[in-house]
């Protein structure tokens, strides 16, 4: 399974940006594979295998900075990676369109970012949404924590409060998809 570069680059900005005096010490955790990702050019249209560069990479952070809490690691990175994704020109489009159709659409772009990958939503109410990961042969608690960090702040950018993302079945531990249920004020 393969990553886009784009997601491998918001990694290295947030070291960058909350532990820049300790980023020698997080690449030198990392196995020589990622650390030669993590420290070459990296190529943001190219795709990068998802272990060596995304999975294995946060779970380094999370030993050295989150204490090896990978849940917090991950929220804490999938809402920063939706800070930095939903700025600029994107804003607008979050401020103005219903929380449903930012997570729907969000479902579209997803197979661009991850190959290969499906994300569908499967219910939409008034205070929540029901989506499923269907397709995602390398999943990790690490990567599905994630990405509901990310659905959680695009949602709060949107201007929902007290947004709650659960996943209450997992790839990554064993079921035939992940469910996200995601709910809000």
């Amino acid at each position: 399974m393969e990553v886009k570069g784009t997601s491998v680059r918001s990694v290295i900005e947030f070291i960058d940006k909350f532990y820049p005096t300790r980023k020698q010490e997080w690449i030198n955790a990392l196995p020589a594979e990622s650390k030669k990702i993590m420290t070459g050019f990296l190529f943001t249209n190219n795709w990068y295998p998802i272990k060596e560069s995304l999975i294995i990479p946060m779970q380094t952070i999370s030993k050295i900075f989150f204490g090896g809490d990978d849940v917090k690691t991950a929220r804490t990175m999938g809402q920063y990676s939706a800070d930095v994704a939903l700025g600029g020109v994107y804003r607008f489009f979050i401020k103005f369109g219903s929380p449903q159709y930012i997570i729907e659409r969000g479902s579209k772009v997803f197979a661009t970012y991850f190959q290969p990958s499906e994300l569908i939503v499967i219910n939409s109410e008034k205070n929540g949404i029901v989506v499923h990961l269907t397709i995602f042969p390398e999943s990790a608690t690490i990567l599905e924590e994630n990405i509901a960090g990310w659905m959680e702040r695009a949602l709060e950018k949107s201007g929902c409060k007290n947004v709650k993302a659960t996943i209450t079945r997992s790839i990554a531990k064993g079921d035939k998809i992940t469910e996200f249920v995601i709910r809000w004020d």
